[in-house]
C-alpha cells in the first residue's frame, strides 16, 4: 500500500510539471540527455522527478521564467531541502541535476550566464560498497540445487562474479551473446556503450549446463533471452532480487548484500589479487578511472594483513 502511494504521489507530481511555465524548457533539456547523451530511461526519470520538485519550489516563489533565474534560486532551494530535513546524498544528488540543467540553458542561450559555476555540491560521507569475502561468494555461488531453476540461478550467480556484470546487463544477454569457443562475452552498459567481457571456465561450464539441461524446459514460446522465468520470458530485476535473497537467507549472509554486491566484490577481489586497476575500470565499464578507485580503499586492509604476516621487521 505504501508502494502504492508513493507511485501516485509521483505521477501526480509529473503531472503538475506540465501545468509549470518552467516546464518546456526542462521538456527539452530532458529530450537532450536521452538524444544527445545516451542516458538510460532510469536515469531520465530520476532526473525529471528532481526537477519536477525544482521547479516546484521556483513557481512558488515567484519565478515564471528562466530570463531571471540566478544562483540565489538554487541557494533558496537547497537551504529548503536541508531544512527539510534531506541528506547530503539527496542534497548532491539535486545540485548534479541542477548543474546539469543550467550548462544546458546556458548553452542553449535561455540563460545568458550559469548560476551553478562555483557552487560546491554538498560534502558527503563516505560510504564504501558492501563486498563479500571470497568464502562467502563460494558459500552464494554453492547455494542453488542442482534442478531446474537451480542450474539457472547458479549460472547467472557464476556468470555475475566472473565478469563484474550489472544486473541489468546481466538480465538482457541473449544466447547469441555469448562466445563459447573463445570464452567471451558482448554487453551493452550505460548509455548503450559496448563492451566484451571475458568469461571464466566455471561460469561458461555453469552456463552450458544450464542451457543443455534447464533452459529448454523453461522455454515456451520461442525469445533469444538467456535467462528465463517459471512463465518462460526474459528473468527480471524483481525476480533476480527475489532469488538472491532467497539465497543469501540460506547460507546466513547479511540482508544488506545485494545485486551490485557482486560487482563490488568482483573488483575488490581482482585488486587484492594484484590486478591492475585500468584493467578492472575496462572490466567493469566505468567511464571515469575515479569510480574503479573506491575499491583501491577497500583492499588496504588486506595489504596491511600480507605486511603484517610477511615484512620481517612488521612486528
Amino acid at each position: 500500500m505504501m508502494k502504492m502511494n508513493k507511485e501516485i504521489e509521483k505521477a501526480a507530481k509529473l503531472a503538475s510539471l506540465k501545468e509549470n511555465p518552467l516546464f518546456p524548457e526542462i521538456e527539452l533539456f530532458l529530450d537532450f540527455l536521452a538524444v544527445e547523451k545516451g542516458l538510460s530511461m532510469n536515469t531520465i526519470f530520476s532526473y525529471r522527478f528532481d526537477l519536477a520538485d525544482f521547479c516546484t519550489f521556483l513557481l512558488a516563489n515567484g519565478l515564471k521564467d528562466w530570463t531571471s533565474f540566478g544562483k540565489k534560486n538554487i541557494i533558496d532551494y537547497l537551504l529548503y531541502l536541508k531544512e527539510n530535513g534531506k541528506s547530503a546524498s539527496t542534497l548532491a544528488r539535486h545540485m548534479a541535476a541542477i548543474k546539469s540543467l543550467c550548462h544546458y540553458l546556458t548553452a542553449e542561450k535561455i540563460i545568458i550566464a550559469d548560476p551553478s559555476i562555483n557552487l560546491e555540491t554538498p560534502k558527503m560521507a563516505k560510504r564504501y560498497p558492501q563486498v563479500m569475502t571470497q568464502e562467502q561468494v563460494q558459500a552464494l555461488l554453492n547455494a542453488p540445487k542442482n534442478d531446474i531453476p537451480g542450474l539457472r540461478d547458479k549460472a547467472m550467480l557464476e556468470l555475475l562474479y566472473a565478469t563484474g556484470l550489472r544486473v541489468s546487463e546481466l538480465l538482457q544477454i541473449d544466447l547469441g551473446d555469448i562466445n563459447f569457443s573463445l570464452g567471451f562475452l558482448r554487453t551493452k552498459g550505460k548509455g548503450s556503450k559496448e563492451r566484451i567481457v571475458p568469461i571464466g571456465h566455471y561460469a561458461l561450464e555453469a552456463v552450458t549446463a544450464y542451457i543443455e539441461k534447464s533452459r529448454s524446459k523453461l522455454l515456451h514460446d520461442k525469445t533469444e533471452a538467456l535467462f528465463l522465468n517459471q512463465k518462460g520470458t526474459r528473468l527480471s530485476r524483481q525476480g533476480f532480487w527475489k532469488l538472491l535473497k532467497q539465497y543469501t537467507r540460506q547460507i546466513g549472509l547479511s540482508e544488506e548484500i545485494t545485486p551490485h554486491s557482486f560487482r563490488h566484490s568482483v573488483a575488490t577481489h581482482l585488486l587484492e589479487n594484484g590486478a591492475d586497476l585500468r584493467v578492472v575500470q575496462e572490466l567493469l565499464g566505468h567511464a571515469d578511472i575515479a569510480t574503479t578507485q573506491i575499491y583501491t580503499h577497500l583492499t588496504k586492509g588486506k595489504l596491511k594483513s600480507v605486511y603484517d604476516s610477511f615484512h620481517p621487521r612488521a612486528k
